[in-house]
């Protein structure tokens, strides 16, 4: 069940960070979905590093879709 609900998470994360995006995105809804997720990571990451979150602490949706939004510039550009 926690597979599934990190599918759905990355699929939500992956679609506001694409309609935050202005312009045209190439990417398909699992392409959407594999970036929403790694997004979460990175977001992740990101606060972190910034020291927002404590160690073993899951990124918060704002953070997830800051991380979703690095990874389709990326995508974009690549």
């Amino acid at each position: 069940m926690s597979m599934i609900g990190h599918i759905i998470f990355g699929l939500v994360v992956g679609l506001v960070a694409r309609f935050l995006l202005p312009g045209r995105d190439p990417a398909g809804l699992i392409v959407t979905c594999l970036l929403g997720m790694a997004g979460g990571w990175l977001g992740g990451q990101i606060g972190r590093w910034l020291g927002w979150y404590p160690e073993g602490h899951p990124a918060g949706f704002v953070m997830s879709v800051v991380g979703a939004m690095i990874l389709f510039l990326l995508y974009r550009f690549i």
